[in-house]
């Protein structure tokens, strides 16, 4: 059994969807979470692209994350989460955190009882995914000596490149709708967890997004039983790797 934390609101729907319909098709089963023990709702800017002006089609979601966010929405499990307060980490083999950018997902990332959960799987050598925003989450986790579990490991997370281009983008309209925290960026509150910033690999240049058939466009990072990726466009190269450490 996988367990996936859900934000209560405003998840980026490729980074939750791709990995759960991959993972399902291969047989492994996902109990979810939120805070409160209700269904979880994506960010609907991601999937309708309303608000997006002329960059819609560059930055919502791709047709097959928004049919497989579809099918995820009305899974029995995904409609009956447990609430973070009851998660027990012995239950399950892997975990998986996704991301998102909006201000909704700020409780998610915050959470101490998710902090210490992601903790006690790193700590018991599980697999723990994490992309984008979700690498944040991870990074605030602590290990028993008080330093964020990535301390040691090599990582990646959203750019402070890609996180900027879709501001500057869209923030004529949207304000400050890209940047969860305006006071810093994912990259560098990651890095700030590392014993050293030669830890975090920026990968490829993030042009394009990735598929089930090009594999290459996509980038993730493996140490030991953590992996983490930096966007959507990482979701199946993401999720490949992650099927390789279950």
């Amino acid at each position: 059994m996988i367990l996936m934390p859900l934000s209560s609101k405003d998840y980026d729907p490729t980074e939750a969807s791709i990995v759960w319909k991959m993972a399902s098709r291969a047989g492994h089963e996902f109990e979810f979470a939120t805070s409160d023990a209700r269904p979880a709702t994506a960010d609907p800017r991601m999937i309708t692209g309303e608000g997006l002006g002329p960059w819609k089609g560059l930055l919502r979601a791709r047709e097959d994350a928004i049919r497989a966010q579809k099918e995820m929405s009305e899974h029995p499990s995904y409609l009956r989460p447990v609430p973070f307060a009851d998660i027990n980490p012995d239950r399950y083999e892997a975990i998986v955190l996704h991301g998102g950018h909006a201000p909704g997902m700020r409780p998610y990332l915050e959470s101490e009882i998710l902090q210490d959960v992601i903790a006690q799987f790193a700590r018991a050598g599980k697999p723990v995914a994490a992309i984008c925003h979700g690498v944040v989450l991870l990074g605030r986790s602590r290990d028993a000596a008080g330093r964020s579990v990535l301390y040691e490991k090599r990582c990646t997370t959203l750019l402070r490149s890609q996180e900027m281009a879709a501001y500057n983008l869209t923030r004529l309209w949207l304000g400050t709708y890209y940047r969860t925290y305006p006071e810093t960026t994912c990259q560098e509150e990651v890095t700030g967890y590392l014993k050293s910033t030669d830890q975090f690999q920026e990968g490829p240049r993030p042009l394009l997004r990735d598929s089930n058939t090009n594999l290459k466009r996509g980038f993730a990072v493996q140490d030991g039983n953590i992996l983490t990726a930096r966007w959507p466009g990482d979701a199946y190269a993401f999720s490949t790797r992650f099927l390789t450490m279950l």
